[in-house]
């Protein structure tokens, strides 16, 4: 069923392409449901005898497969560029591949591409584009005649323009066709509102031949470089206080939602295997595991999909676009701390369904930049993520002051009073615990671990 907000996004696609703008740019939070948006862009182009073929590429093999599943189901048609199809999916990767015959076929045809995820490709010219906004500025842009762009994160890491995306001047501020954040797809009931469990301690021991040092959190004695951040997600304790964590909310969900999932996020196949065994063989839990190795992924995310395992563990599986609508918790275990992939692992826990339980709990490790990314979900787009910067500073440089007190909260919507924004905290020590990490000769003993729970938005759904 077609949603309020992909109907009207639909609408604002097509009025700006018979306007004779032949480019669109929408952004969608994680979890709103943007690829059902674009295949209703793509059946409404067709009966208005627009277009052709419709063309659309993905970040990867897991997004490119459940876009052919919806286009075929919307569009009532083949999806997988064989004869009779309407069109086809592709990874962006493919785009290196495409010899001149498919590009020169193309031109004969009016074409619409889709591009899932654009900020994957960068790039407003070939002196700064990566290969993939290389390849579409010199070969989509030449046999394109309409362009639909969707991100959930319009921004990228490395301070490069998006590909075919405009910005203001001077500020440098991404200039979206179609903005559908956040804050109103947990108004409209679309998406799930997130809260997020940091574990942290306040009494930090590291011990070394020279000295000993105490740290009263984890964000501060990270900030001294003693133990690099992936050491303390690989020890034992922590690992397991993170999942027993995660256990502990899965099963009070499923006691209404019986089919509710948790995903495992990993650092590398290795920690995968370790976190599965914790899962496993500590809290009795069932369990699959999927990674980039693995030759049957696919298929074991769609039997995972349709059933009723308790955990799936992904290393680079299912990060965006990946749509599990009964995941419900996570474990975010990742070494990669960038607000984009922040962003795009929690949106795997937000898509609603037809449950009575649509809690969205995500559990991790309470380093600075971790902490920051949390406050501000209410924000569509960071200020710190801006194009026209002289330097780039890490987002957590920008912060000054105490990092706990509330940042400025300010919405695209101006219905939306600040006061809704206002942060809550809460702080619970649960269990005592003590986790000690070894490099060499040095030791860092974490003491008394708590919970310290962010709900950005305290707004009524009603």
């Amino acid at each position: 069923m077609l949603r309020k907000w992909q109907s009207h996004c639909a609408d604002a696609a097509l009025n700006k392409y018979q306007s004779g703008s032949p480019h669109f740019l929408c952004l969608a939070c994680p979890g709103a449901g943007k690829t059902v948006m674009a295949a209703e862009v793509a059946k409404r182009m067709l009966e208005l005898d627009l277009v052709d073929i419709i063309i659309c590429f993905a970040p990867s093999t897991t997004v490119v497969s459940s876009i052919k599943s919806t286009f075929s189901h919307i569009l009532k048609s083949n999806f997988c560029g064989s004869l009779g199809s309407v069109g086809a999916a592709y990874t962006y990767h493919n785009l290196m591949y495409f010899d001149e015959n498919f590009w020169d076929a193309l031109q004969r045809h009016r074409l619409l591409v889709i591009f899932d995820e654009i900020h994957h490709c960068s790039g407003d010219s070939l002196d700064n584009a990566n290969v993939w906004g290389g390849e579409i500025l010199t070969q989509v842009q030449k046999c394109a005649n309409y362009t639909l762009a969707l991100t959930g994160t319009p921004w990228r890491t490395d301070n490069v323009p998006i590909v075919l995306s405009n910005y203001t001047d001077p500020d440098g501020e991404i200039c979206c066709d179609y903005i559908y954040g956040l804050h109103e797809a947990i108004i409209d009931n679309v998406c799930r509102k997130p809260k997020i469990a940091l574990i942290n301690s306040d009494n930090l021991v590291f011990s070394s031949e020279e000295a000993t040092k105490c740290f009263g959190s984890v964000s501060e004695f990270l900030n001294e470089t003693l133990v690099s951040y992936q050491s303390i997600l690989w020890h034992p304790e922590a690992m397991k206080y993170v999942i027993k964590a995660g256990c502990e909310k899965l099963r009070e969900i499923r006691k209404v939602n019986s089919d509710a999932g948790g995903l495992v996020v990993a650092s590398s196949v290795e920690h995968a295997y370790l976190l599965l065994a914790i899962l496993e063989n500590e809290f009795a839990q069932t369990a699959t595991i999927v990674t980039y190795h693995d030759k049957e992924a696919l298929s074991k995310i769609a039997h995972f999909r349709q059933g009723t395992t308790e955990w799936i563990v992904s290393v680079g599986m299912i990060s965006e676009g990946t749509d599990i609508p009964r995941l419900q918790v996570c474990c975010h275990l990742s070494a990669i701390k960038t607000e984009l992939y922040f962003r795009q692992v929690l949106g795997r826990i937000l898509r609603v369904n037809q449950r009575k339980n649509q809690e969205a709990w995500l559990f991790t490790i309470a380093a600075e930049e971790l902490t920051l990314y949390s406050e501000r979900l209410v924000k569509d787009l960071p200020e710190d993520y801006k194009i026209l910067q002289e330097s780039y500073e890490s987002p957590s440089k920008k912060t000054s002051g105490n990092l706990f007190e509330p940042l400025e909260k300010k919405q695209n919507n101006d219905t939306n009073k600040e006061e809704n924004f206002s942060l809550e905290m809460d702080f619970n020590e649960s269990h005592q615990s003590t986790a000690s990490v070894k490099e060499n000769t040095n030791s860092l003993k974490i003491h008394s671990l708590y919970q310290q729970v962010i709900d950005a938005f305290l707004f009524s759904t009603n």
